[in-house]
């Protein structure tokens, strides 16, 4: 297998001039990227007043995983899928757990879409291919040259996200994506501006997705942040109000990266919770335990 050689970085499709400036409609934050700089998710740069995906391609993980690491397990339980990363993200977590990709610009191979089916057909054990580990939306471009490639070859689509997409971009991704896990971060008003963002961009996603793909959520248990009780009853019984059957998973934060001070959640939290959000949906599962 002979990597291709890396192109020039393509146009982004969505997007639009003012005046030097770019104004990038990929999702909600909307940046006004100036002339040489890039947006928050650091994906695309203003060159020459055209806004530029250039990390399309940009490959900084690649790895076969449990599908259950995801975390899905109601779909495809027991597979392995072959879990590719980029870099950037759209959010600003003090708690994330890959900050190495999502906040930094770490070394990437680029690859193809072609090589990528060609990467995912080598692995008979695998159902598939994950994008995961930074924020793969940010990489809109990449994903909807990927996706449809790889399902005329038979491979499953999984994304991993945090569910900050426009609905446009989302519309297009949608059918070439067979499963979802969208990262609801917490379930009030407060906590998504802490990490520059909303959580009313986030539910149109998640109500959007599960009309069109297998969905699961994941909801990381903070301590002192997010994991009031009545938080993540509200959370499941608005998730019952689509489905009660859409699984979630409650998971357990150890320290990471700006918040290495807070310690870690406390299992019967967990378990807790747990037994709230079991009141209104019938999968719900506690992770990294």
């Amino acid at each position: 297998m002979v990597p291709r050689s890396k192109p020039p970085p393509p146009v982004a499709r969505f997007w639009e001039p003012q005046g030097d400036y770019c104004r990038c409609l990929t999702c909600p934050q909307n940046c006004l990227v100036a002339p040489g700089s890039a947006g928050l998710c650091a994906g695309r740069i203003n060159q020459g007043g055209e806004l530029l995906a250039v990390n399309y391609g940009a490959i900084s993980s690649l790895a076969m995983d449990p599908i259950e690491k995801k975390p899905l397990y109601r779909f495809q339980p027991g597979s392995y899928i072959l879990s590719v990363g980029g870099y950037g993200c759209n959010l600003n977590c003090s708690f994330c757990q890959n900050f190495r990709i999502s906040r930094e610009i770490p070394p990437t191979r680029y690859i193809s879409p072609p090589e990528l089916v060609e990467i995912a057909g080598s692995y008979p054990q695998s159902v598939g291919v994950a994008f995961t580990y930074n924020e793969p939306l940010v990489a809109i471009e990449y994903l909807l040259d990927c996706a449809p490639q790889l399902q005329q070859a038979g491979e499953k689509v999984v994304l991993v996200t945090n569910g900050v997409i426009s609905p446009e971009p989302l519309a297009q991704l949608l059918p070439y994506v067979d499963a979802m896990n969208i990262d609801i971060k917490g379930f009030n008003t407060t906590f998504y501006p802490k990490i520059g963002g909303s959580l009313e961009w986030v539910l149109p996603t998640v109500a959007a997705v599960w009309q069109r793909c297998h969905l699961e959520i994941t909801t990381l248990v903070i301590p002192g942040e997010n994991d009031d009780s009545k938080e993540i009853e509200a959370l499941a019984a608005w998730l019952a109000a689509l489905s009660p059957q859409i699984p979630l998973h409650l998971s357990r934060f150890f320290p990471r990266y700006r918040m290495l001070e807070v310690g870690a959640t406390p299992v019967a939290t967990l378990q807790r919770l747990a037994a709230v959000a079991r009141k209104y949906l019938e999968y719900v599962y506690i992770g990294n335990v």
